[in-house]
């Protein structure tokens, strides 16, 4: 079996990568004259001239830092380490359909799934309880209904969709602001190993490079990149996940948002992009909805019989307890026998999968379309 690693094509890809101020765009050029980076390599300098290269690029060439280049290919070495490069089949399809995709990926897990159907889901870094826990629910529902959930590992909302997705045993992305070989935060180590076994950890950024402040907007424009659309969860109007909606808009993806209290500052990000135009949401079948092919149980309401059959037990109780008048919390708890985090989880899961409805005063309802 050949050594993927040492293979000539990706030395001469990693030599491009690895040459000072050589950046996306460059690539794209000599892509478009020379088709593959070995050809560009090989051409003679007055070649590479007549194809409207400057001095100042071919001379940054022999600046290539072939040590670095060598600490690529040792990385790859290792089980479940990949390098996919823009014209590979297995590249990401949305991806590469973005202005300036990233000419190379570093891949840690499963290479396939970036071309699975994704959602992105980001917000603040510092959420309140129930942002976090809209994370967590959103996540496990749309990565249950056969999305890939994409994220940037950060604190807040990004740990929680990764989470979310895994609970659900779904597919989850985490896109790196950093070289593959370094997670941060350091904290989310043994979640970044999860996500890269049910899924996978990718970066623009090669081996060794540490996290700066200018990598994580460019970081934003893959995680939108990737997906069919961007779900904001909770953001503040100055939040970097906003940062990853502009990318959405500009790559032409749908953006999402929750709304929330209007007392609470970290809602105001998403209040103003559904202002601008953002589809409101209110449970995952929302974004559902405007995703047919992924559409089916999740958006899959029961007959007015008034049974619940895709529902187990335990929830028909809670629907049961409900009626459909308004119920505070409490006397939920006297007639179901839960136990407050219980049925609070309950509740949550019911609303997001449309059968319950929040009422002022914190009481609930079951949704009056004969659920």
């Amino acid at each position: 079996m050949p050594n993927r690693s040492r293979d000539e094509s990706r030395v001469a890809w990693l030599r491009l990568y690895r040459t000072p101020g050589l950046g996306a765009r460059t690539f794209q050029r000599i892509l478009e004259c020379f088709q593959t980076p070995a050809a560009f390599l090989a051409a003679s300098r007055k070649e590479q001239a007549q194809a409207g290269f400057s001095a100042k690029v071919l001379t940054a060439l022999a600046r290539a830092d072939e040590a670095r280049v060598e600490t690529d290919l040792r990385w790859l070495e290792s089980e479940g380490h990949h390098l996919l490069c823009c014209t590979d089949p297995v590249y990401p399809e949305l991806l590469r359909r973005i202005p300036v995709p990233p000419p190379l990926l570093f891949v840690v897990g499963q290479p396939a799934v970036l071309n699975q159907p994704q959602l992105a889901i980001v917000g603040s870094r510092n959420p309140t309880p129930g942002g976090m826990s809209n994370a967590r629910a959103f996540a496990a529902h749309l990565a249950s209904a056969g999305l890939t959930v994409t994220s940037g590992l950060a604190l807040g909302i990004d740990a929680g969709a990764h989470r979310g997705a895994l609970e659900a045993e779904g597919l989850t992305v985490a896109v790196l602001g950093t070289g593959p070989d370094r997670i941060y935060p350091a904290r989310h180590r043994d979640l970044a190993h999860a996500i890269a076994e049910r899924g996978a950890l990718i970066s623009e950024f090669p081996i060794g490079s540490q996290p700066r402040r200018e990598h994580f907007p460019r970081r934003n424009r893959i995680i939108s990149g990737l997906a069919l659309g961007t779900l904001v969860v909770e953001a503040s109007p100055r939040s970097g996940s906003l940062i990853t909606v502009q990318h959405a808009l500009e790559q032409g993806r749908e953006v999402f948002a929750i709304p929330g209290s209007v007392h609470n500052p970290l809602a105001r990000g998403c209040h103003a992009l559904i202002r601008q135009g953002a589809k409101l949401v209110e449970s995952a079948a929302d974004v559902l909805e405007e995703l047919p092919p992924f559409a089916g149980a999740m958006t899959e309401r029961p007959a007015d019989s008034g049974k619940t059959p895709s529902l187990d037990w335990g929830y028909r109780r809670v629907l049961a307890a409900l009626g459909y008048d308004p119920v505070p919390a409490d006397v939920l708890l006297q007639r179901t026998g839960l136990t407050p985090d219980t049925l609070s989880a309950m509740l949550l899961q019911l609303e997001l999968m449309g059968y319950v409805a929040t009422c002022p005063g914190g009481r609930y309802a079951r949704r009056g379309d004969g659920t």
